[in-house]
């Protein structure tokens, strides 16, 4: 006998868009999420994310289709835009292996203002642009991956923590700080966590406390069409901004920072982190006024090739893993809980295989 069919544990945005998928084909699952709504803990809250075409590996393509595909049928779904297209400049210094259908290489500096008028990349660098490229709305997407989870007949339940799980013959038994579950499978979403929920991947993973800065909407030079998504590739970390496309402000971010315990809260960002991203924001956008409305710190859990880990655990079948946003795994979200559904349904996903747990085993060869 079990309680329930499936259940996740951890609702960030792979956790949600998991009990979303799986609840839409007809799947009893519960929901387990240690905060409550709208915390700041992890690393799915804030208003804004970038998506984009452009990767530095073509292994990425199938599945950033998939995320594009994904994001379009929960608009749908909902009535709600998610995905505001801006277009990308990805600039570099020497070379870039960043391709992506329809994406272009630029080493004009003309041709970029020509692109993108309010961004300025600093001398001697290029670019890959992406008409691809947007913004979503991080805070929509996890409302309505959570209302139409439960509006096809799934439990969320906020504010309970698992503490432990094991795998009896077929079935899960889960311990959270309320109760004892059984359920046929497992899914375990816990982010920064991840680690303490399979210990034996916890050498995988690395928590970074990352520092974003919002500045004023409604600024011309930080919008669409004058500014879109952009990144600038460092030493000191790759700059990311992301354009003020629905009113959000413009919001930008270095994707580096000092390893975390994620059992304490993120520290709040620091006058210097604050002074620095607004010394870049307004290098790089030159036209905005450096007008804080927000400064963020958020957690990255990063792998040393910032792939993901997913899928099921050989030493407990019934429970699967996704693991390691590193950074860039929001814009995957209705993908990520597609695979996470097929997988628990027993239905094959060799396209997974570069993101696999499989290949993460001390067994198992990296593929070149």
């Amino acid at each position: 006998m079990v309680d329930v069919d499936v259940v996740v544990a951890g609702l960030g945005i792979h956790g949600s868009a998991t009990v979303y998928e799986l609840s839409r084909q007809g799947v009893d699952v519960l929901g387990l999420e240690q905060f409550a709504p709208g915390h700041s803990r992890g690393s799915s809250h804030g208003r804004t994310r970038m998506i984009r075409r452009a990767y530095p590996n073509p292994v990425w393509n199938p599945l950033v289709d998939q995320a594009f595909e994904g994001w379009a049928r929960w608009e749908a779904a909902s009535g709600t835009t998610l995905v505001h297209r801006t277009g990308g400049l990805y600039a570099y210094d020497g070379t870039t292996s960043m391709q992506g259908p329809d994406t272009v290489v630029i080493t004009d500096r003309a041709e970029m203002a020509a692109r993108m008028p309010g961004f300025r990349a600093p001398d001697g660098y290029g670019a890959v642009y992406d008409p691809a490229a947007g913004v979503l709305e991080a805070s929509a997407a996890l409302g309505v991956a959570r209302a139409g989870a439960r509006a096809h007949g799934a439990t969320l339940s906020f504010g309970e923590s698992l503490l432990s799980w094991r795998q009896e013959g077929d079935v899960c038994v889960v311990t959270t700080g309320e109760r004892e579950i059984r359920c046929n499978r497992l899914v375990l979403t816990g982010g920064s966590w991840s680690g303490r929920l399979v210990p034996e991947l916890a050498h995988l993973f690395e928590v970074w406390r990352i520092v974003t800065v919002t500045l004023a909407a409604g600024q011309e030079a930080g919008m669409p069409p004058q500014l879109g998504c952009f990144s600038v590739d460092r030493p000191q970390g790759l700059v990311f901004g992301i354009p003020d496309a629905a009113g959000n402000g413009f919001k930008a971010g270095i994707d580096l920072g000092p390893v975390w315990d994620p059992d304490r809260p993120p520290a709040p960002a620091t006058p210097p982190e604050i002074a620095e991203l607004v010394g870049l924001m307004t290098s790089y956008v030159p036209g905005v006024r450096p007008e804080v409305i927000e400064a963020a710190s958020c957690l990255y859990t990063m792998t040393a090739d910032k792939r993901f880990v997913i899928g099921a655990l050989p030493w407990a079948p019934a429970v699967t893993v996704a693991a390691a946003c590193s950074g860039h795994g929001f814009k995957f979200g209705p993908a990520i809980g597609a695979a996470l559904a097929d997988l628990v349904l027993g239905r094959a996903r060799p396209d997974l295989e570069f993101i696999g747990v499989q290949r993460r085993l001390p067994s198992s060869q990296e593929p070149t």
